[in-house]
Formats: C-alpha cells, sequence, structure tokens
C-alpha cells in the first residue's frame, strides 16, 4: 500500500466515523447529561450528611453553629434553585434541599 492509499483510507475512516457520532447523537443512542432533577436526595442515613449535620428543613437545626437565614440556597457550595433540590458539591451525585442546612455553610460572595 503506498502513502496515498493510506492517506485516503484514514480520511475515508475519519468521515465514516465522525457521521456515526453525529448519527447517534440524533437518534440519542449517546447517554443524556444528567440533570439534578435525576439526583438522589440526600437521606439522614448518609454517612456526610451526619458527618455534616445536615438538615433537610434548616428551621429545625439544634446546632449552635447555625444562624437564622443560612440555608443551602444561599450556600457557596449549592447551585440549584431557591426552591426545591439541587446539586450540592459537598454531597457529589446528589440533591439536597435548597431549605436545608449543614455546618458547612458558606455564604455566597456577592
Amino acid at each position: 500500500m503506498s502513502g496515498c492509499e493510506d492517506i485516503e483510507s484514514r480520511r475515508r475512516f475519519l468521515k465514516f466515523a465522525a457521521g456515526g457520532a453525529v448519527g447517534a447523537m440524533l437518534i440519542g443512542g449517546l447517554p443524556r447529561i444528567v440533570r439534578a432533577d435525576d439526583l438522589p436526595h440526600v437521606s439522614d442515613a448518609d454517612p456526610t450528611a451526619k458527618a455534616l449535620g445536615y438538615v433537610e428543613d434548616a428551621t429545625v437545626s439544634k446546632d449552635p453553629k447555625h444562624k437564622t437565614g443560612d440555608t443551602c440556597a444561599n450556600c457557596q457550595f449549592y447551585s440549584g434553585g431557591p426552591t426545591g433540590y439541587g446539586p450540592c458539591q459537598l454531597f457529589l451525585g446528589k440533591s439536597v434541599s435548597a431549605k436545608g442546612w449543614c455546618v458547612s455553610h458558606t455564604p455566597k460572595k456577592a
């Protein structure tokens, strides 16, 4: 096989591979991106939740470090909306309540 034939074979392969990837995306063959709604909620039994004193409702926290008004929704580690559940960097692969709180609460920077 000559150098030109190698280049042509490579080009054909790359065109075929690119076309296949586009086709797979169009018919939904590639995995979809996980959305926050798909994440399981952190449970009270979760070891990380226990270690961080996580509560789903900040108003019931008995922890002396909790300050009135501190919730997951206004913490820098939380990336969800102001209500419902959303992802938290401290609970990878799980969602926390926007009304929740834990000892690692760090106010969002303005």
